[in-house]
């Protein structure tokens, strides 16, 4: 266990983490690197069994106490199921980050079917809301918790082509902070993360793979003079902010995207 660090007070061991979205990309990040900066309780959460159990055997080869659970976070009675489960394998939840990622891709809103409109919100905005619901509760009653969720600055800049997925970003932001302000006399911090490219992850995998998101993306890596995030980059900020070194933020939006923008 790291004896510095973001987790600076010794405790990091007896802390849990629930990661929805936890078996690749940004999610599987930062479970690693909360498993190095001594957080060994690590709930892995997402739909795929095989991706979800081969993510939990890597870290227990690492040394963690890491369990995976199948789930749909959109679903609210899965999403309950879920949080009631890991409380009670891992003695509760400390931390919870949501970084899922629907199967969606930037269309021109006059090129999207009209029953697209209401499925891509519902897709890319439910998780981070109805796991936040869920896990509520369960901090209360431990007196303190931190909850980060993973959205995108489609939140805070306006790109054709992203007009659904901005709504969904915007949502998610909100809701985040709203419920920042809600929780904070409870010892509850929230704050959220924006990034825009994540190379190296299966969803830029997608997006460089189809033609008009190639091209709007391909135009913002150029503006990324820092270097486009990698999800290391990006699962450094969800740890800081999981961490007592960010003790007092809560309600914030970080950006983390190489310069592409300074919304």
């Amino acid at each position: 266990m790291a004896s510095e660090g973001i987790f600076p007070d010794g405790g990091a061991r007896d802390r849990a983490a629930l990661i929805v979205g936890g078996t690749s990309g940004v999610g599987l990040a930062a479970a690693r690197l909360l498993l190095g900066q001594g957080v060994r309780k690590l709930a892995l959460a997402a739909r795929s069994a095989d991706r979800g159990e081969a993510a939990a055997t890597e870290l227990r080869g690492k040394g963690a106490d890491a369990r995976f659970y199948a789930c749909d976070a959109n679903d609210p009675a899965e999403a309950l199921k879920l949080v009631a489960d890991v409380e009670a394998d891992l003695g509760g939840i400390d931390i919870l980050i949501v970084s899922t990622a629907a199967n969606v891709l930037p269309r021109l809103i006059g090129d999207m079917a009209t029953e697209d409109i209401p499925r891509t919100l519902v897709e890319q905005a439910a998780a981070p809301m109805v796991m936040s619901h869920a896990v509520v509760p369960v901090m209360r009653r431990g007196g303190s918790g931190s909850i980060v969720v993973v959205a995108s600055d489609a939140a805070k800049t306006a790109t054709p082509g992203e007009t659904v997925i901005g709504a969904a970003m915007a949502a998610i932001t909100m809701f985040a902070r709203a419920l920042a302000m809600e929780v904070k006399r409870e010892g509850i911090r929230v704050n959220i993360v924006t990034p825009s490219l994540i190379s190296g992850t299966p969803i830029y995998d997608r997006l460089m793979e189809d033609e008009f998101s190639a091209r709007l993306f391909g135009k913002a890596a150029k503006l990324a003079s820092l270097g486009v995030a990698t999800a290391e980059d990006v699962a450094a900020s969800i740890a800081f902010l999981c961490s007592p070194a960010a003790s007092r933020i809560t309600g914030q939006a970080l950006s983390v995207n190489g310069g592409i923008s300074a919304a």
